[in-house]
């Protein structure tokens, strides 16, 4: 597929191009939440688990699947879903709202067990934040974006250290981008100098 610049929508305003030209839920998500930060424990395991439960679908389909998403993973309170046991996770494959895949289901209380056992240094947050890039990357197009990185890598090594399973540096990439961790946005996109922070 050819590069791709920043594209301008039907509204006269230029955005990454996976946002594409008309409204939509994906354009919705890249103008008010991709690259901004977050704040709080729910927020980054919610972000974390999605991010998982995203591999190898689309990111719109997750996004329309959230609120269930949420509801059933109790607004991502870690140590409640620390909690579930094997009839929780039974219940929740019978879920159709959400992404039924045994694996990933697991996985999150996995993650909610590990995020609480990091409490006791520092927190998710922190732990996630102290991958940050010193030198964030920017992109003319889709040519130069990349799919990993060597904090995305490390942050990947240390999360499995540490307990976390789904989290491969592909996974922990999107997440930083998710989350603001850097911006994320192409240079051009209105949103470029905004988001992060």
């Amino acid at each position: 597929m050819a590069p791709m610049g920043p594209l301008t929508g039907d509204d006269g305003v230029t955005r990454c191009p996976w946002a594409g030209p008309t409204p939509s839920v994906m354009r919705d998500y890249h103008d008010e939440e991709w690259g901004t930060r977050v704040h709080g424990e729910a927020a980054y395991l919610e972000r974390l688990t999605l991010e998982a439960f995203q591999s190898g679908l689309s990111w719109s389909t997750i996004l329309r699947k959230r609120e269930a998403f949420r509801e059933v993973f109790c607004g991502f309170d870690a140590e409640r879903v620390a909690a579930f046991d094997d009839a929780d996770q039974a219940r929740l494959m019978e879920d159709a709202r959400i992404v039924r895949n045994r694996l990933k289901v697991a996985a999150a209380v996995t993650n909610a067990r590990a995020t609480v056992a990091l409490r006791e240094s520092g927190g998710l947050e922190a732990f996630v934040l102290s991958f940050a890039p010193a030198d964030p990357p920017s992109y003319d197009d889709t040519s130069a974006m990349a799919t990993t990185s060597e904090e995305s890598k490390a942050l990947s090594k240390a999360l499995k250290k540490v307990g976390f399973v789904f989290v491969g540096p592909t996974t922990m990439y999107a997440l930083m981008e998710a989350i603001g961790v850097f911006d994320p946005h192409m240079d051009g996109c209105f949103r470029r100098g905004t988001a992060a922070g």
